[in-house]
C-alpha cells in the first residue's frame, strides 16, 4: 500500500538518518594514509562498491560498524595502493614467453641462455630474447651477429636490449629484413651500427623495425595469456595501478574484453602507441575513455622524442663523452613530433612524451610550449616520460608549464656505473636530478619502466630513498643531494602517480570516499633501516576493497 506523501517523507528521512552500514573492516592495522588530514589511523572501513567510509581507530570503527565483516592486519603496515606510473604490461607478460637475458654477464652466458631455450623450440622457430646489456659486460662493446651464428646458423635470433632501443639479430634474422642493412644509409629516427659499410647485427630504435616486423606477432589467445601473467606479476608486487605507455588498438581491444569479463585485478592508465590507429580511436571518443568498472580507461597518448641513454640513442645537446661525433637520435622528428602534440591538443588528449636526453627534453619543451600557448596553465597534466638528463635552466620549464615529470628511480641506480662515462661530470647535474624538480614544484609520479627495469616497487622506493645499488654502493648515495625522503618516495608512487593520471580524488590516498585500493606489507616502509625497504614484501594487495593477491599462508597477512 502506498504510504501518504507525509508518511512517505518522514520514512525516507529516518532511513537517511541511520549509519551507512561498512560491509568489511580492516582492523589493527598500522596505516599510513597519505592523507594530511590523518596520516595515521589503525582501521579502514569500505562498503560493497569498494568506496571508503571511514578511516580511523580500530575500537571507535568496531561499534560504528558492529555487522561488518572483520579482517584482521595482527599489526602489519598497510599503505595506499602503489601504482607504476611507467609500466609495460604487455612487455612484462612476453617475459613469461621470450628467453630471459637479464643480468647476463658476457655473449657467452647469453648463447648459453639461448641455447637452453631452442632445445625445447620446434626447429626453424624464430628464437626470442630480451634483456641483454652490454654495459655489463667485461669490454662494454656492442655485440654481434658472428656472437649468435655459430650456435644458431639457421634459426632466426632476435634479442631486444633491456631498454627496448635496441635489439641484435643474428645473420638467419637479418636475411628477414626489409631491405639490405648494409650500406652507408640509416633509416629515419634510428642507426645501424656497421663496421665499414658491413651490418654488425645491431639495431638502434627506428632501425629496429627492419628486422622485427618479421618476427611472428603474438596471436590473440597468446596477448591474452601475456596480459594474465603481467597481471598477476603486477599485483604480487602490491602495485594496484599501472600506466601503460603505448598501447595499440589490437592490444587495447583485447583489454576491452578482459575488462568487460571481469579479468582485469588493478587499474591501468592506457596510452595510444603514438600517431597512429589508436590515438585516432581516442579522438573519436572524444579524447577519454573508460569502462564501467574503473578498471581501464585511456585518455592519454605516448609519443617518442629519442632513444635511451644505454644505446646512445638518447638526444644530447653536446657529443656523448665516451662517444664523439654522436649527439643521439630524434626518434620522432621534430616536425612529425609537433603535428602529433597538435593532433592530441585538438582531441583533448593528454600528452605524455619519451625524452632522455637534454636535447630531447628541450625539444619536448619548446613543442609543449608552442602548442599549449597561453593555455599552459590550463589543467593539462602533460607529461614528460623519463626526464632523465635535463639542462639546469629547463628544469623551471617544467613547472611553468605545469607539467608532470614522469621518472624511474632504479634507472638512476641502474645508470650510475657508466652514466658519467656517457655525459661527463658536468652533464650529471641535471641527471635524475629528483630533488630539483621537487625544489621547482614540478609534481613527480614515480614508476619502474618494466620490464626495463623489474616490476617490484620496493626497489624503486629503495633506490629514491638512498640512490644505492642492493649492496649499499656507493656509500652515502651517487649524486646523493638528489635522494628523496620517504614520503617523498611513498608519495610518487601512490599520490603523484594517481594526479599524473586525473584519479587523485579516487586513489593514491586512504580517506572516505576513495577506492579502497591498498597494499598489506611485511614491515613498515617509514621506519625499517633503508637497506630493508628493497626486502619488503606485500602480504595483501587489495583493490576495490577485495583481495586480489595474498601471499603464501603467514600469521600476519589478512
Amino acid at each position: 500500500m502506498r504510504l501518504p506523501l507525509r508518511c512517505s517523507s518522514i520514512a525516507l528521512l529516518a532511513l537517511a538518518a541511520l549509519p551507512l552500514q561498512a560491509t568489511t573492516l580492516l582492523v589493527n592495522a598500522h596505516i599510513h594514509t597519505m592523507d594530511p588530514s590523518r596520516p595515521e589511523a589503525t582501521a579502514l572501513a569500505w562498503k560493497d562498491d569498494g568506496r571508503l567510509l571511514a578511516v580511523g581507530d580500530t575500537a571507535d570503527l568496531k561499534k560504528q560498524y558492529p555487522d561488518a565483516t572483520i579482517e584482521d592486519a595482527k599489526g602489519a603496515t598497510v599503505i595506499p595502493g602503489l601504482i607504476d606510473a611507467h609500466g609495460h604490461m604487455l612487455g612484462l607478460g612476453m617475459t613469461h614467453i621470450q628467453v630471459d637475458l637479464v643480468g647476463s654477464t658476457s655473449r657467452a652466458e647469453v648463447v648459453s641462455r639461448l641455447k637452453a631455450a631452442a632445445a625445447k623450440l620446434p626447429p626453424g622457430t624464430w628464437l626470442i630474447g630480451r634483456g641483454w646489456d652490454q654495459n655489463r659486460w667485461a669490454d662494454k662493446h656492442f655485440p654481434s651477429a658472428s656472437d649468435l651464428d655459430a650456435a644458431f646458423p639457421d634459426r632466426p635470433v632476435y634479442l631486444e636490449r633491456v631498454d627496448g632501443h635496441a635489439s641484435w639479430a643474428n645473420t638467419a634474422a637479418m636475411k628477414h629484413a626489409t631491405k639490405s642493412l648494409d650500406g652507408d644509409w640509416q633509416p629515419e629516427g634510428g642507426r645501424i651500427e656497421r663496421v665499414g659499410k658491413r651490418a654488425t647485427g645491431v639495431l638502434v630504435d627506428g632501425a629496429q623495425a627492419l628486422v622485427g616486423q618479421a618476427v611472428p606477432p603474438l596471436t590473440h589467445e597468446q596477448t591474452r595469456d601475456a596480459y594474465r601473467a603481467a597481471f598477476a606479476d603486477a599485483v604480487a608486487a602490491g602495485l594496484t595501478g599501472v600506466h601503460d605507455p603505448g598501447v595499440s588498438l589490437e592490444d587495447f581491444k583485447v583489454l576491452q574484453e578482459m575488462a568487460a569479463a571481469g579479468e582485469i585485478p588493478l587499474r591501468l592508465y592506457e596510452m595510444a602507441d603514438g600517431n597512429h590507429q589508436a590515438l585516432d580511436w581516442l579522438c573519436s571518443q572524444g579524447g577519454h575513455w573508460a569502462d564501467a568498472s574503473g578498471r581501464l580507461q585511456m585518455r592519454t597518448v605516448k609519443l617518442y622524442m629519442d632513444g635511451a641513454l644505454g644505446s646512445r640513442g638518447a638526444a644530447l645537446l653536446a657529443d656523448y663523452s665516451d662517444d664523439h661525433g654522436n649527439k643521439g637520435i630524434f626518434v620522432t622528428s621534430p616536425e612529425a613530433y609537433r603535428t602529433a602534440v597538435e593532433k592530441a591538443y585538438r582531441c583533448h588528449v593528454q600528452v605524455a612524451t619519451h625524452a632522455i636526453g637534454d636535447r630531447g627534453n628541450r625539444n619536448v619543451l619548446d613543442t609543449y610550449q608552442a602548442v599549449l600557448g597561453d593555455h599552459a596553465d590550463s589543467d593539462h597534466r602533460w607529461r614528460v616520460e623519463h626526464a632523465q638528463i635535463v639542462a639546469l635552466d629547463d628544469i623551471p620549464r617544467f613547472a611553468s608549464l605545469h607539467l608532470i615529470a614522469s621518472m624511474q628511480p632504479t634507472h638512476a641506480t641502474s645508470d650510475m656505473p657508466w652514466a658519467e662515462q656517457r655525459l661527463g661530470a658536468a652533464r650529471l647535474k641535471g641527471a635524475y636530478a629528483w630533488q630539483r624538480f621537487i625544489q621547482e614544484k614540478v609534481p613527480l609520479a614515480f614508476g619502474s619502466d618494466f620490464p626495463v627495469e623489474q616490476v617490484n616497487p620496493m626497489l624503486g622506493l629503495y633506490a629514491a630513498v638512498t640512490r644505492q645499488d642492493l649492496n649499499g654502493q656507493p656509500p652515502g648515495g651517487w649524486l646523493p643531494d638528489q635522494r628523496v625522503s620517504r614520503i617523498q618516495a611513498l608519495a610518487g608512487f601512490t599520490r603523484g602517480a594517481a594526479y599524473a593520471s586525473f584519479m587523485e580524488d579516487q586513489v593514491g590516498a586512504l580517506k572516505p570516499g576513495m577506492r579502497a585500493d591498498f597494499v598489506v606489507l611485511s614491515g613498515d616502509l617509514l621506519t625499517v633501516s633503508p637497506r630493508q625497504i628493497a626486502d619488503l614484501k606485500p602480504l595483501s594487495t587489495w583493490v576495490d576493497g577485495k583481495a586480489v593477491y595474498r601471499a603464501e599462508k603467514t600469521n600476519a597477512a589478512p
